[in-house]
């Protein structure tokens, strides 16, 4: 049985070595063959980065939606209780209604932050695949630099 393992091993570093020969000695149209492979490797690899950011993007769309619809609903709120002031202070002409108008006002500015932040979070460079685009230019510029 050894002996059957050592033809093996040697059939094996032969061929290992046959490979590494072959690519050193390698003709022009198979390495230009090549290239277009890990081109186009190289464009589905961007391709997949760019779905993955794009997915990641649609997820912070839908969390500003929601920080925005639950703005919307603590300013509705805020509104109510500036509206409960109004009642207080037609009702009662001293302090329940500056209480009221305190909370109210408190409650809006809370909304009102809330909506500016989610606002914030749909401008379109908050959506742009940045890092797809960084290296899509590292690509292009490797590429330029590699033509002679």
């Amino acid at each position: 049985m050894s002996s059957t393992t050592s033809d093996f091993r040697s059939r094996d570093r032969g061929g290992l070595r046959s490979v590494e020969a072959a690519r050193d000695y390698e003709s022009t149209p198979s390495l230009l063959r090549r290239l277009v492979d890990d081109i186009g490797t190289l464009f589905a690899q961007e391709l997949a980065l760019f779905k993955a950011e794009t997915t990641k993007s649609i997820g912070d769309l839908k969390t500003a939606i929601v920080s925005i619809a639950v703005g919307g609903a603590v300013a509705f709120v805020g509104v109510i209780f500036l509206l409960l002031a109004a009642v207080y202070g037609l009702s009662n002409v001293v302090q329940p209604w500056l209480a009221a108008l305190i909370v109210g006002g408190v409650v809006t500015l809370i909304g009102v932050i809330m909506l500016a932040t989610g606002r914030s979070k749909l401008e379109p460079s908050a959506v742009a695949p940045k890092r797809t685009a960084r290296s899509l230019r590292k690509d292009t510029e490797m590429i330029k630099g590699a033509k002679p």
